[in-house]
């Protein structure tokens, strides 16, 4: 493992440390939600390709998948991405040459006891920039992908940026495939709640480990002396995976997240007039609802500008937040893919209005041109992981530069949508090229506002600030 932050520093982007204060692995025995969890299925794997961002991940993550796998006489391949050298940024004892020489060894013993055949591959890509490697992990992956196999990455909400980065390369090569891609989570047992959610539950799945390959994980995990004791003394040589976080790994199962039952591919406008015609003329209750009356006071209030050239909204729905977001667009553009809600907006607005309505799914319409405000509220979590992706490049790309991007979405799981919405606030935030200006988290929903870097607050902006 290395420390959980970009710059090496132990620290995330999202403020958690390694060595702070995380949930203990006593709440995650205590919560029904992990003992409810539906079993994994790996009946009939001939085939498994482990990806780990660092040496050690592997073991954590889907050691005992992998002493399983092997049992059965599985095809066994791990592929780790980087040598872990910078885990200890600060050690006086021990240069990033001098880990990566002892990881590279702990993996290769971790790995032989939980799969003696198995094929481990070393790529060296850099730690901690993992980033600007996409690329090249995933072509090698990809002659490893074959249509019977199952890739197993790091999660992609892991709150560590290598993860992330693995994550995109293993669903990069296994697409276009037959290949099943799940996820396992290591840091998200430390930061995350039970049941709360950041983690999509929806998706998750219960591997119980036989006697024998929870044997064979505490010994691999026993290999990783670089990760588990102090290098020295020394300050800067401390043991990185302390006690409450290697807790996590020695309960008897693994959870694994795959894509949720049915909720592979993104909603289109059949799910949207289906619901229109089974619900009425307000299905989700935007007039009526003080929830969502608020919500959009808020949205409406965080706009750091009081007008704009040119919006776009997507997902307009019956027009209810479009009113609002008008008043502060010379031109507005508004888009939804079902025309019953098209035809309600339209009669709500009335004629003279200066709103566009235009039918299109995003992000297959995305409209040409750029816009000053691009508004997201209540629809990314209707896409599949790869239409996500396209949406929040394509909502980026189209901003201009002085362009304000605002994201808000429900925050609890709904088991028939593709996503959650605190995976397209990380997929946005992700995008290159913008910044969080302003965020709103509650337990409901997250409000987020992204502009292009750098971001400057509204003070600044008006002078009121040097």
């Amino acid at each position: 493992m290395s420390t959980p932050g970009s710059d090496h520093d132990g620290t995330t982007h999202d403020g958690f440390t390694h060595d702070g204060l995380g949930t203990p692995e006593a709440d995650w025995l205590a919560w029904p939600g992990l003992r409810d969890l539906p079993p994994a299925d790996t009946g009939g794997l001939t085939h498994l390709l482990v990806v780990a961002a660092h040496p050690d991940d592997e073991t954590l993550g889907a050691g005992g998948l992998l002493a399983v796998a092997a049992a059965a006489g599985a095809r066994v391949d791990v592929v780790v991405a980087t040598d872990g050298e910078h885990s200890h940024p600060g050690s006086p004892t021990h240069s990033p040459d001098d880990l990566a020489r002892r990881r590279a060894a702990e993996v290769e013993r971790a790995v032989r006891g939980l799969a003696p055949a198995a094929r481990l591959h070393l790529l060296h890509l850099g730690d901690g920039a993992l980033a600007g490697a996409v690329e090249r992990l995933a072509a090698h992956l990809r002659p490893l992908v074959g249509e019977d196999t199952l890739v197993l990455a790091p999660w992609a909400g892991d709150r560590h940026p290598d993860h992330e980065a693995a994550a995109r390369a293993a669903a990069d090569a296994a697409a276009g495939t037959s290949a099943r891609v799940w996820a396992y989570p290591v840091w998200a047992w430390h930061w995350a709640r039970p049941g709360g959610p950041e983690v999509p539950w929806a998706m998750a799945v219960r591997l119980d480990l036989p006697a024998d390959a929870l044997r064979r994980k505490a010994s691999a995990m026993a290999e990783h002396t670089t990760q588990t004791r102090a290098l020295s003394p020394a300050a800067g040589d401390e043991a990185l995976l302390l006690p409450g976080v290697l807790d996590h790994f020695t309960r008897d199962n693994e959870v694994f997240l795959t894509a949720a039952p049915g909720a592979a591919d993104s909603l289109g406008a059949e799910f949207f007039e289906g619901f229109y015609a089974e619900n009425g003329d307000d299905p989700w209750g935007f007039e009526d609802r003080w929830y969502e009356q608020r919500k959009r006071d808020l949205t409406l209030a965080s706009l750091p500008r009081a007008r704009f050239r040119r919006g776009l909204e997507v997902g307009c729905s019956a027009g209810v937040a479009t009113t609002g977001l008008a008043a502060r667009c010379e031109e507005l553009l508004a888009l939804d893919a079902s025309p019953s809600a098209l035809r309600r907006a339209a009669a709500r607005l009335g004629a003279g209005s200066n709103v566009e309505l235009r039918e299109a799914v995003v992000p297959r319409d995305w409209p040409a041109g750029t816009f000053d405000l691009v508004v997201l509220a209540e629809v990314g979590y209707y896409c599949s992981p790869a239409d996500l992706q396209r949406l929040a490049a394509a909502a980026c790309a189209a901003l201009a530069p002085d362009g304000v991007l605002v994201a808000c979405h429900w925050r609890h799981l709904v088991p028939e949508y593709p996503g959650t919405g605190d995976e397209v606030h990380r997929v946005l935030r992700a995008q290159p090229g913008v910044q969080v200006l302003a965020r709103h988290e509650e337990e409901d929903f997250l409000l987020e506002v992204l502009v292009p870097a750098p971001a400057v607050s509204v003070a600044r902006a008006a002078g009121l600030t040097p």
